[in-house]
């Protein structure tokens, strides 16, 4: 449960990173929702990344293939919170509301992975 609270907090301020683009993205640049998303999770996953590989996971092992993996990983995440974006404008809900839905669940999702394959000791 430690390493979960500490991939949840890094992800919080990896979300704070990827909000922050969604919002300008949409707000500012006028950029559809998806695209904001996608822009914004890319962003975040290099903060996750650095973060998680030294704070959560306390990874020690080569950079390049666990920065890979994550990679993988992270753009199958953006990916998928795209489409949950996208399904939740199209549904009527504001796309913020949309990108918190998708956020709880790629974060789920992205933790089993990671712990899995991205940072294994193995």
């Amino acid at each position: 449960m430690k390493r979960l609270a500490r991939y949840a907090g890094v992800g919080a301020v990896a979300t704070a990173v990827h909000y922050a683009l969604l919002a300008l993205a949409v707000e500012a640049w006028h950029w559809p929702a998806w695209l904001g998303s996608g822009a914004g999770a890319l962003l975040g996953a290099q903060v996750a990344f650095w973060a998680n590989r030294r704070y959560t996971f306390d990874h020690r092992g080569p950079w390049w293939p666990a920065w890979c993996r994550f990679h993988v990983t992270a753009g199958a995440g953006a990916l998928l919170g795209m489409g949950l974006v996208a399904a939740g404008v199209r549904a009527g809900l504001h796309y913020l509301l949309a990108q918190g839905a998708a956020t709880l669940l790629v974060m789920l999702a992205s933790y089993a992975a990671n712990r899995v394959w991205t940072f294994n000791r193995g």
